[in-house]
């Protein structure tokens, strides 16, 4: 029986997937970006799918059948190694803290800056797609708009905590995942945080600026500011929960 890792051992397993991801040429960082945004769509038509089959149902288990389908999104995008947003804090912040070696910041910057772009082109490309009528099956489109309707509804600050806590959870996960050692391990790892993502719902600034943008493309009561209220918000929240909460607290336990 394979014994679980030591902090000490996930974070140097940390520090070895830092360096892979901060290593990447660009050509790299462009596909498995643009494949992460196109990934992560699967998850959320098969959200709004669900729902739309559990229309009679109450709003209780529409919500919790639409978390259980989305969690297959996430499942995707770990198995295919995929980079999301977010899910870069861990693994190449703890490259950075091992190696000391300031000039590999800008290699961050790098890997941030052109995932977070990536991601967005390519799960709105596909989103745009999946929006012409009948691509979807009935009544998706329409459990589609209610989520980016709901989005759009928040007030700032739960938008903020909301997205604390999404980002602590994928930071989380890229965590775990050094944690265990067999596929089948990642992929139950995956799953559940994908629900737990999709059922709070907390927010992840790629997940939730891709639902706005659905909403954009199905004529909903949402709008480009409130697609830009979401990247900025969003990505402040996930940057505190994920650096802040999760990230250093880690490698703070690891180092110690």
């Amino acid at each position: 029986m394979s014994v679980a890792p030591t902090p000490q051992e996930a974070f140097d397993r940390a520090v070895k997937e830092g360096d892979r991801r901060l290593g990447q040429s660009m050509i790299e960082l462009l596909s498995t970006g643009f494949i992460a945004g196109l990934t992560v769509i699967f998850g959320m038509v098969a959200l709004g799918t669900v729902e739309a089959l559990l229309s009679e149902a109450s709003h209780g288990i529409r919500r919790i059948g639409g978390a259980l389908a989305f969690g297959l999104g996430v499942v995707f995008l770990v198995v295919g190694r995929a980079e999301l947003f977010s899910e870069n804090f861990f693994d190449p912040v703890a490259t950075i803290v091992e190696r000391r070696k300031p000039g590999m910041v800008m290699g961050l910057l790098r890997l941030w800056s052109v995932t977070f772009l990536l991601n967005l082109v390519g799960g709105g490309f596909f989103a745009w797609i999946l929006s012409v009528e009948g691509a979807l099956p009935e009544g998706a489109p329409a459990a589609l708009v209610r989520a980016a309707e709901e989005i759009a509804a928040r007030e700032n600050l739960v938008f903020f905590v909301k997205a604390i806590a999404g980002g602590a959870l994928v930071t989380l996960l890229s965590f775990l995942l050094q944690a265990v050692n067999s596929v089948g391990s990642r992929i139950a790892l995956a799953y559940m945080v994908g629900v737990l993502l999709a059922i709070g719902p907390f927010d992840h600034v790629i997940v939730t600026a891709l639902h706005v943008l659905f909403g954009i493309f199905f004529d909903a009561r949402v709008g480009i500011e409130d697609f830009v209220r979401c990247l900025l918000i969003v990505t402040a929240g996930n940057l505190v929960g994920g650096l802040g909460l999760v990230t250093l607290t880690h490698i703070a336990q690891a180092e110690e």
